[in-house]
């Protein structure tokens, strides 16, 4: 488990992060959150508080392939998934948030999968 100040430390840079991005019908907020074992991704449409799609290591389509992967490379079979999902319903530039996550590692791996999957941000 963390320790106080890293609690601090991460809450301080979520506040400050989702205080500059927006997400909108024609740019939805892509929001990663990562778990110890399991990636989240949702775009969220904040002017409507709409999710517009969603999809997890625990989702059926992903679960599958992630299964006897490493945690990295399944956070990049969801980066295609949701970029495959996104587009699908016309959706082709997003706004990347990344909350109180660093931008290294499992986040790193899911926007440059989904980047190569054809999303812009």
């Amino acid at each position: 488990m963390a320790s106080k100040k890293t609690l601090k430390v991460r809450a301080r840079r979520e506040k400050r992060v989702r205080g500059k991005i927006k997400g909108t019908p024609e740019r939805p907020r892509l929001c990663v959150f990562r778990s110890e074992k399991h990636i989240y991704v949702q775009a969220i449409d904040d002017v409507q508080a709409k999710t517009l799609a969603t999809a997890s290591t625990l989702c059926k389509e992903a679960a599958d392939k992630v299964k006897s992967k490493k945690k990295t490379e399944a956070a990049g079979e969801i980066g295609k998934l949701i970029a495959q999902r996104l587009i699908s319903i016309g959706i082709d530039k997003v706004v990347f948030d990344r909350g109180k996550f660093l931008y290294h590692g499992r986040v790193k791996a899911l926007a440059e999968a989904a980047r190569s999957g054809g999303l812009k941000f």
